[in-house]
C-alpha cells in the first residue's frame, strides 16, 4: 500500500513538472513572438545610422572620448593582468587546447561591460541625457523635450541640435545603483559558459537594458511610478527586443561605450515614434489605454455631479 502511495505521489510530481515546463515554454513562446512582431530590435540599428548621419550629436562624445577611452585602457590592462590566467584555468577544463582564445574573447567582453559601468556612472551621464534630448529635437519633439529642460531659440538655418539645450529642469537619468553594478558583476561569469551562458548573460541584461533606455522618455511624458511599471510590464517583450542587441553592441571592446550612444539614439528615435504615432502596434495600444483612462476619469466626474 505504501508502495502505492508513493508511485501516485511520484506521478502528481512529474504530472505537476510536466505542467510547470510547458507552462514557462508557452509563455517564453508568446514573448519571443511578441518580441519579433514588436521590431524593437531594429532601433539600436537605426541609432547608428541616425548617429553617424547626424554631426549636430556627436558633440556629446567628442567632448567625453578622453576619459572614456583612458577608463577602457586602463580597465582592459587590469583584467589581463589579474583575471586573464584564473579563467584561462577554468576555461581549459572547457575547451581544452583552445581556452586560451574563449578567455582573450571573454576578459575583453567583461573589461568592455566593466568601462560602460564606470562610465555611465561618472563619465557620461549627462553626455546621453543630451543626445537623447538632441536626437527628440532633431525629430521635431521640442515641447515634449521642453517638459524636462529648457530651450534656446532656433537658430535660422540651425536646426534643431544639441546646441539648443539649455539648463536640466527636470530629474536626470538615474545613474547605475549599487544592485545594477551587483548584478551585471554577478551575471558576468555566466560569458565562461560558452554559447547559452552568453546568451543567457544578454537575455538577463536586455530585460532591464530595454525599459532603462526609455527612462528619459518617461520622465518628460510625467508619468507615475505606476504608469511606468504598468507599461513597461505590458511592453516586456518589447523592450527585451530592444536590449538585447543594445547590450551585444555595448561589449564589443574599446568601441562599446560608443554604442551607448548609438543605442540612446535608437532609443529616442523610438520614443519619437511613439510620439507619431509610427511604431509597431504597441503605440496604438498605449494611446487606446490613456483614452480608456480619461474616458473612465469623465464617467466618475459626471457621476459625482449626478451626486
Amino acid at each position: 500500500m505504501s508502495q502505492r502511495k508513493s508511485n501516485t505521489v511520484a506521478g502528481n510530481i512529474a504530472n505537476r513538472a510536466k505542467d510547470v515546463v510547458s507552462e514557462d515554454a508557452n509563455k517564453a513562446k508568446a514573448l519571443l513572438t511578441d518580441a519579433v512582431k514588436s521590431r524593437a530590435y531594429f532601433y539600436p540599428i537605426k541609432g547608428i545610422y541616425y548617429f553617424l548621419s547626424h554631426q549636430s550629436l556627436w558633440q556629446p562624445l567628442r567632448e567625453q572620448l578622453l576619459p572614456t577611452f583612458g577608463t577602457a585602457m586602463s580597465v582592459t590592462l587590469a583584467m589581463f593582468a589579474f583575471t586573464y590566467l584564473p579563467q584561462a584555468a577554468i576555461l581549459t577544463l572547457v575547451n581544452g587546447p583552445l581556452a586560451f582564445i574563449s578567455t582573450i574573447l571573454l576578459v575583453l567582453s567583461e573589461s568592455a561591460t566593466i568601462t560602460n559601468i564606470i562610465a555611465r556612472g561618472f563619465f557620461i551621464d549627462e553626455a546621453l541625457l543630451d543626445t537623447f534630448d538632441g536626437t527628440l529635437l532633431s525629430r521635431e519633439k521640442p515641447k515634449l523635450v521642453s517638459q524636462g529642460r529648457q530651450l534656446k531659440p532656433a537658430r535660422s538655418g540651425a536646426g534643431n541640435t544639441v546646441s539648443r539645450l539649455g539648463k536640466v529642469v527636470s530629474k536626470r537619468f538615474a545613474r547605475f545603483t549599487p544592485s545594477g553594478i551587483i548584478r551585471y558583476l554577478v551575471y558576468l561569469p555566466l560569458n565562461m559558459i560558452p554559447v547559452v551562458g552568453t546568451v543567457l548573460f544578454i537575455v538577463l541584461q536586455a530585460r532591464r537594458f530595454g525599459p532603462n533606455a526609455h527612462a528619459r522618455y518617461f520622465q518628460l511624458k510625467g508619468w507615475s511610478n505606476a504608469q511606468r511599471e504598468d507599461y513597461i510590464e505590458k511592453k516586456r517583450a518589447a523592450y527585451t527586443a530592444f536590449g538585447a542587441p543594445a547590450v551585444l553592441l555595448e561589449m564589443i571592446p574599446f568601441i562599446g561605450v560608443g554604442f551607448a550612444f548609438t543605442n540612446t539614439v535608437g532609443a529616442a528615435l523610438w520614443a519619437a515614434d511613439m510620439e507619431d504615432g509610427m511604431s509597431a502596434p504597441e503605440t496604438a495600444e498605449l494611446r487606446e489605454d490613456e483614452m480608456g483612462e480619461q474616458e473612465s476619469g469623465v464617467v466618475r466626474d459626471e457621476g459625482k455631479k449626478e451626486l
